[in-house]
């Protein structure tokens, strides 16, 4: 059930497969430098995104510019449709928010942080005891609901956080390092769960992280943040389409020395082996001059196939090579 304030609301969210956060050429300087610089991203309603950089890339900043929390140098952004800067109460009535560090009130149980919050969002007691019951379970912590916080560890206050965040019922949630200093275990059950509310329940998910391949397992699209500038963005895939690099894996009969041939191949860099197949480098696609080359030796190909550049590849080229971008 909405809150008072969502209820009060005059202008619609973003319709279904719309744009629902939106920055626009958005700047952050803390005198002569730049915490965020220019940045333009559109985030799809429904969609986990990335924001992937290393620690000081200005991923925090960009996410208090977003919630109102702190006022752009220059730009602006929509969120839900919603100016921040002019409306931050608005903005935070349809967002959750987990940040790195959460803060709740040690000396209650996690039953009673989750039912201060729902009395915060103006839910009644019957409405706020349902979706405290709701969470706890959704976030594994019925078993210790009346425990008090005081005892949790990292792990499940950081879920104890999810499930504040999810009490309003937000359209779109923001999470900051939410994965740092939890056990493997708990990482992966906290993807699991924001995966879920992506896909179950539509909600939009911006989560910002340096930890690449937790990225990887649960976005559908990443944008990779250096030094206050998004200097690339798309799928796993388009990024690795991106890099200099292509490696192909290659299987040639009916000729000799493969090796060698294709190592004469325009835009080949080198040749190696992979059991009983070749391992071709190339800083392009090569794959039609590659099938050109075995039909004139008289052979033919039992695989031509591209491996894919993992997300390590792809987050070395642009944080240790961020020149090159």
């Amino acid at each position: 059930m909405p809150s008072a304030t969502d209820a009060d609301m005059t202008s619609p969210p973003l319709s279904s497969g719309a744009v629902a956060v939106r920055a626009d050429g958005l700047t952050k300087r803390y005198g002569d430098t730049v915490a965020v610089d220019a940045l333009s991203l559109d985030i799809h309603r429904g969609e986990v995104f990335g924001l992937l950089g290393p620690n000081g890339a200005g991923k925090t900043t960009t996410i208090l510019m977003l919630l109102g929390l702190t006022e752009p140098t220059s730009g602006s952004a929509l969120v839900d449709g919603i100016d921040p800067t002019r409306d931050p109460l608005r903005v935070k009535s349809r967002v959750g928010y987990l940040p790195d560090e959460v803060g709740f009130y040690e000396d209650l149980t996690g039953r009673d942080n989750l039912l201060y919050t729902a009395d915060l969002n103006r839910l009644t007691k019957t409405e706020g005891r349902r979706r405290t019951d709701e969470l706890l379970a959704m976030v594994g912590l019925s078993d210790v609901a009346d425990r008090k916080v005081g005892g949790y560890s990292r792990g499940m206050r950081q879920r104890l956080g999810l499930a504040d965040a999810l009490v309003k019922q937000p359209s779109i949630l923001i999470l900051d390092e939410p994965t740092v200093n939890i056990d493997p275990e708990g990482v992966r059950e906290l993807l699991a769960l924001v995966a879920r509310l992506s896909d179950e329940h539509g909600v939009t998910v911006l989560l910002s992280s340096h930890l690449l391949h937790q990225v990887e397992q649960v976005c559908d699209r990443i944008g990779i943040f250096v030094a206050g500038r998004l200097v690339a963005l798309g799928t796993v895939d388009d990024l690795a389409t991106d890099l200099d690099q292509w490696v192909f894996v290659v299987g040639v009969a009916g000729m000799a020395e493969p090796a060698t041939v294709l190592r004469a191949v325009d835009g080949v860099h080198d040749v190696g082996h992979d059991d009983d197949r070749l391992l071709l480098f190339a800083g392009r696609d090569v794959r039609r001059e590659v099938q050109l080359a075995v039909s004139d030796h008289g052979g033919y190909l039992t695989e031509l196939t591209r491996r894919g550049a993992d997300l390590d590849t792809i987050y070395h080229r642009y944080f240790h090579d961020p020149g090159e971008s």
